[in-house]
């Protein structure tokens, strides 16, 4: 049996450890507030999201002639994965927790659909486009792949 001493000794040992762990987070806290030490990726994530698009039209753009649910399950994919699965630190709202890898395997496929789906459905020149909007995109992305990597 444990005496009331002891409960209060085990209290003190949790509020000690979430104070620990709230000093740890503003000792790695960026200057825009964030914790853990997340890279900021505003100017990667505008790229990321312009390619987002693209994949979201591309997609269902290249499918559409050869079958329209297959169009609209496209879309449904693209947007739905990232809503549903995205890793803790990285969103501020979680659905579904998953580890960093996942997350940058989901950013690699928007990225292949949106290059492959623009040569399939648009001309080469547009195509060229969206191909190096992907490739600056990626090179934006590694820094916070490599924090990804460590979650």
């Amino acid at each position: 049996m444990t005496s009331p001493e002891h409960a209060d000794d085990r209290t003190n040992d949790r509020a000690g450890d979430r104070a620990d762990d709230r000093a740890d987070d503003r000792a790695h806290a960026r200057p825009d507030g964030r914790a853990g030490g997340r890279p900021d990726d505003r100017v990667a994530s505008v790229f990321r999201f312009a390619t987002e698009l693209v994949a979201w039209v591309a997609a269902p753009w290249a499918l559409a002639s050869f079958s329209v649910p297959l169009a609209v399950l496209s879309v449904v994919v693209l947007i739905g994965l990232p809503t549903v699965f995205a890793t803790p630190g990285d969103k501020r709202q979680v659905l579904v927790a998953v580890p960093g890898p996942v997350t940058i395997a989901l950013v690699l496929l928007q990225l292949a659909v949106a290059v492959a789906a623009s040569w399939a459905a648009w001309h080469p020149v547009a195509a060229g486009v969206v191909s190096a909007l992907a490739a600056v995109t990626a090179v934006l992305e590694l820094p916070r792949w490599r924090w990804l990597l460590r979650r």
